[in-house]
């Protein structure tokens, strides 16, 4: 060995720092697999069945319906391109349709090829699906899919023959952007999220009758104050993700724009939507809104979904005091105003946010509930 600041030990010090160096990191890489391989795969109250590789195309949205004795599996792609074994050709991303009826062997029935582009630039990622025995005014016998075409519109497939799907109408092209629908099977009303060029914003509302697919029906366009064509508000209010409807019988929709940055979630009473006046004006706009909640710069509302009629055990034996004072009797405490609800009965939204970026390089996206039991003044819980 050479002694501390000896010329040997200069010249050799180099090459042992590089050998601990490689050591070290041997065993770091070492340690790793170790742990990967003591940790293996991880579950809880669920397991594993069956899965299908989907022709190794991205999945995005899917949707599972029920055709006679059969699940069929119908999943939206992000932009790309693969080869499909069923055809023997190379085809842009699109809807995969999948037999799920047996999980343990899920059966690729057919691939309905989608706009060309990379990841959200093309595809076909949202999917939606309706029974025509559920559908008012369609063919009883038939079983209908409504998908995004890309950003450049939106279609419906006859998919009766799940192998077999055959298109039935381009509902609308000409668009640049389309993102998340909603499409109501039991009335055919539908919520198309589109970016028509005429307006401020990449993502709206239009919304059709598609009680019978083949003879859709346009009934409106609807987005936020601000974003219609030919108003001046600045800055432009931010763009839709998506709605959630209840339908006729809860007469609500719900609506959550930005995705990850200074959301809106809005709360819109479905029959003015539907009836009121059709002209994008401010005023028309507004008018079916019940409420609307601006959240912070750092709030996104990808998903605005409704957890309605929950009860809060800890509030369930909550009454007024004996000796609360009257209304009109004096001193106002609040009494005056009428409870149309017990306390313990709670409503609320669940804020979803989404994550677009690794490695903590955004802010953190998260779940928040607002309380909208008193739907007009709603708060955060």
């Amino acid at each position: 060995l050479s002694r501390p600041g000896s010329v040997s030990a200069q010249k050799g010090g180099d090459g042992r720092m590089r050998r601990w160096s490689g050591f070290v990191a041997a065993l770091g890489v070492a340690l790793c697999a170790s742990v990967a391989a003591d940790h293996g795969a991880e579950q809880r109250d669920m397991a594993l069945v069956g899965h299908d590789d989907l022709q190794a195309r991205s999945a995005y949205q899917p949707t599972i319906q029920r055709q006679g004795n059969r699940w069929i599996a119908y999943i939206g792609h992000h932009g790309g391109s693969k080869r499909n074994p069923l055809t023997g050709k190379d085809e842009q991303n699109g809807t995969s349709i999948v037999d799920v009826t047996d999980p343990k062997k899920p059966r690729y029935l057919a691939h309905i090829p989608g706009e060309a582009g990379e990841g959200e630039n093309g595809g076909a990622q949202m999917v939606r699906v309706c029974s025509g025995s559920t559908l008012p005014r369609a063919d009883k016998s038939k079983v209908y899919l409504l998908r995004s075409f890309g950003n450049s519109g939106h279609e419906i497939w006859d998919v009766t023959d799940p192998a077999k799907p055959t298109r039935v109408v381009v509902l609308i092209d000409g668009l640049v952007n389309t993102h998340k629908n909603f499409w109501e099977c039991d009335t055919g009303i539908a919520y198309v999220i589109s970016g028509p060029k005429e307006w401020r914003t990449r993502r709206m509302t239009k919304i059709y009758d598609l009680s019978d697919p083949a003879n859709p029906k346009f009934i409106r366009d609807f987005g936020l104050p601000g974003q219609q064509p030919g108003s001046t508000v600045m800055p432009i209010p931010t763009e839709l993700h998506g709605p959630i409807s209840l339908g006729p019988k809860g007469n609500r929709v719900y609506f959550g724009y930005g995705t990850s940055r200074a959301a809106v979630v809005q709360i819109v009473d479905r029959q003015k939507l539907l009836n009121g006046p059709k002209e994008p004006t401010d005023a028309n706009l507004l008018y079916p809104q019940i409420a609307r909640v601006d959240l912070p710069p750092d709030a996104g509302a990808h998903t605005a979904f409704p957890v309605l009629g929950m009860t809060l055990p800890e509030f369930a034996k909550q009454k007024l005091p004996a000796n609360a004072p009257v209304p009109g009797g004096g001193h106002e405490h609040g009494d005056a105003v009428p409870l149309s609800t017990p306390q313990a009965h709670r409503d609320f939204i669940a804020v979803v946010s989404e994550s677009l970026a690794n490695e903590c390089l955004e802010p953190r996206q998260m779940v928040r509930m607002i309380d909208i039991t008193f739907e007009s003044t709603p708060l955060g819980a």
